[in-house]
Order: structure tokens, then sequence, then C-alpha cells
């Protein structure tokens, strides 16, 4: 199968996949979700992912209706079903399905599942990046579908003909992208947001965090802002989807790209592991 499709134990090609109306998902995006690349039919950090998806879903009191076991169990076997073992993987669980009402339904969450070939992955070529006005709300750190700040972030990035939109706070504190979470190198040491409420704990950056640890490059969880932005020798851009890539502009604007060799290097260990992990 080129494109996989799974809801409820039900599963086939994606496009003819068909869902209810009243799963509140429709209502009102009640639920969460994670997503991971598979490289020759082997899920990547399948155990991470799957403890945050689970996090998530307890901070939304969503009880999944399988267990972390079944659920690797399952996505393992889906993903025996596809053409190509190079794929990116996303399921979701929402709070159920019933009328239209604001608060909790009594009734089994509904898991989803969707399965697709994975895009290229070039962390080498420097990408364009904007910034934008973080207006989200204050549980960024819960991996809700509630997105449209997301979506219209990275609609201003697509127009402005750039990879990722950068969110800023009051104050000018960056906090982390559209997509992606953002992190810079100055004077050799790594600066990222720390891990609280206005940013998700992203899997590819604790395994950026760890390939500093390996390489000996010091580490600060601090709150950065968009000068130190502007000044740092990388930024440094890392997502499930796309590992790590660094930014050569932002704003219209030169920034970064002034430690090649030291972002190769990160990069080098993280596609490295990437690919042991995955052969």
């Amino acid at each position: 199968m080129e494109r996989l499709g799974y809801y409820n134990g039900t599963f086939g090609p994606l496009d003819e996949m068909t869902v209810p109306m009243n799963d509140r998902v429709c209502w009102f995006g009640d639920g969460v979700y994670d997503a991971q690349p598979c490289r020759n039919y082997h899920i990547f950090a399948l155990d991470e992912h799957v403890d945050r998806f689970f996090r998530s879903a307890a901070a939304l009191k969503i009880e999944i209706p399988v267990t972390k076991d079944e659920l690797k169990d399952l996505l393992n076997s889906l993903v025996q079903k596809m053409d190509t073992g190079d794929l990116f993987l996303y399921y979701q669980v929402t709070r159920g399905t019933g009328p239209r009402k604001h608060f909790f339904i009594d009734a089994p969450a509904n898991l989803w599942v969707t399965i697709t070939p994975a895009g290229k992955y070039d962390g080498i070529t420097p990408i364009k990046l904007i910034t934008t006005e973080d207006t989200r709300f204050f549980h960024c750190n819960v991996k809700t579908l509630n997105l449209i700040p997301s979506v219209m972030a990275a609609q201003k990035a697509e127009e402005a003909g750039c990879a990722e939109a950068v969110f800023y706070r009051p104050g000018e504190r960056v906090t982390e992208g559209a997509h992606s979470n953002i992190h810079i190198l100055k004077n050799g040491t790594l600066y990222t947001a720390p891990t609280d409420n206005l940013i998700l704990p992203g899997i590819a950056r604790a395994h950026l965090l760890r390939a500093c640890e390996a390489l000996g490059i010091p580490v600060k969880e601090e709150a950065f802002h968009l000068s130190d932005l502007f000044d740092a020798d990388e930024i440094i851009v890392t997502s499930s989807s796309q590992l790590c890539r660094h930014a050569c502009e932002v704003d219209g604007k030169p920034a970064g790209c002034k430690a090649p060799e030291l972002y190769s290097k990160i990069q080098t260990y993280l596609i490295d592991e990437f690919e042991r992990e995955t052969r």
C-alpha cells in the first residue's frame, strides 16, 4: 500500500477512509497527536514518541483505547503493509464520538493512524526563517490538534519563501517554530528554550541535546530572545520530519551559518544515529 489510513480497527487506502462527522475532532479538535519517521521498516524513536503521545492524552484526560505496547505493535504491523519502508507515521486520539457538547462525553476514544511515504530530508542546505508573534494558548507543551495559529504562521512563511516561522512572546522571547523546535549556537554553546508550557518538548530536540552531550558541546536550557537569534553563530531547527537543519536568513536578513564545522559535526552525529537505529 502506498498511503494507509487506520480508524478504530479498520484500515485501507488513505484516500478511501472515512470518519463519523460526530467525532469530536470535527467540532473541537478535541484530541492529541504524535508523528515520527520510519526507515527500512524500522520506526525511529518509537518508545519516546509513544510515551509523549500518552502524556499528551493524559493532560487532556483522554484515555487511549490501547496500551503503549499494543500501540507499538499496531504501528509496526501497519508499517509492514506499505510498499516502501521509508515512511512518515502520524497518529492521533480523539475524545470520542457523540453529539456536539462542550463538556466531555461518555464514549470510547477514537484512534487514527496515517502512514505516507517519507519526504526528502536535507539537513545540509541552509533554510530561511521569518519571525511572528506567538499568539497561541499556554498549553504548547501538549501536542493537541488545535493548530490554527501554527497553520497561519506556516502559511506566512510559505508566502515569504521561507521554510519555517519562528514564534516569539512579549518581550521577544523566542519559543519555537510553527512545527519545530528552535535552538542557537553561540561561542560553542547550544542554547535551547526550557521545556515549560510554552514549547513542545520535541523528540528531535531531545536527540539534539544528547548529541551535544556526546560531542562535548555545552548546553544551556534557558530562554533566549530575537536579538540572540539574529546574533547567533548558528540557528538550528529540529523536528521529527526534518531531524536537523540550519538557517542562513531571518526576516530577510543574513543570520547564522557562521560555524559550519560545528553544525556539520552535530548534524552528522544525528544522521548517523538515525541510520544506525533504522538499519
